[in-house]
């Protein structure tokens, strides 16, 4: 597992695929909270506070994620060499999880640079250091499960499909679903008192428990069942190809 994760690593970062991925987001989010006019600026908020660039950055990551993901196995049945993979003495779960660690810590470090984000507004508050650390660390806590979420989603998407861009595809409409989709439906309220366990089937309903600094073990179990649960389904689906 260790020796896989160290591979994807160094792929990544030898083709600057993640540095590129890195400076988007950083770069987005920035323009986003300080010079876009947008409800995430927080010159027009006027709040000495970071909840803005937490609403903002599952948007961005739902579509960065998957592409980072996206070549973790489709590039290799692309390229042949998951028969190779397949022929070496590891197990699947070693192979997946490899793979998963390495987008998932590829996705935390695009989240680095926002502490330039908190030491502006730290330094901006009035006065100096007005801000809520509570929930800042509740919410860069649920964003470090988001992440690991959608990564367990995207190493998903990338065993169905052996095209990238399809693979990419299937990432993001997943992600998208069971961030926003889900909430939005039980949002209509069609099935009655079923809504609420409705809502909480859907990703955004646990990570914004995080932005009020409530670390709550069930909010945890959650994503942990999501990120187990993807990354069977990704067995399941190498299983069939073998």
């Amino acid at each position: 597992m260790l020796a896989i994760f160290k591979k994807e690593i160094w792929s990544y970062f030898g083709n600057w695929s993640a540095w590129i991925i890195i400076a988007i987001f950083s770069i987005l989010g920035g323009l986003f909270l300080f010079f876009f006019d947008n409800n995430s600026n927080i010159f027009e908020i006027g709040t000495a506070s970071l909840q803005s660039y937490f609403q903002l950055a599952p948007w961005l990551l739902l579509f960065l994620i998957p592409a980072l993901s996206m070549r973790s196995f489709a590039e290799e049945q692309q390229s042949g060499t998951l028969s190779w993979l397949f022929s070496l003495p590891l197990k699947f779960s070693d192979l997946i999880v490899g793979k998963f660690l390495a987008v998932w810590f590829l996705g935390i470090l695009c989240i680095i640079p926002s502490l330039v984000y908190l030491y502006s507004i730290y330094v901006l508050g009035i006065p100096a250091g007005n801000l809520d650390f509570g929930a800042t660390l509740g919410s860069y806590f649920g964003l470090i499960l988001l992440i690991a979420a959608f990564s367990a989603i995207g190493i998903f998407s990338s065993t169905i499909s052996n095209n990238q861009i399809m693979a990419y595809l299937i990432g993001v409409f997943i992600c998208f679903i069971m961030y926003f989709g889900i909430e939005q439906l039980a949002s209509y309220k069609l099935l009655g008192g079923a809504d609420y366990f409705l809502q909480n089937l859907g990703i955004s309903y646990h990570y914004n428990s995080f932005s009020r600094g409530l670390i709550d073990s069930k909010d945890i179990f959650y994503f942990l069942i999501v990120i187990s649960l993807a990354l069977f389904l990704a067995k399941l689906s190498l299983e069939k190809k073998k």
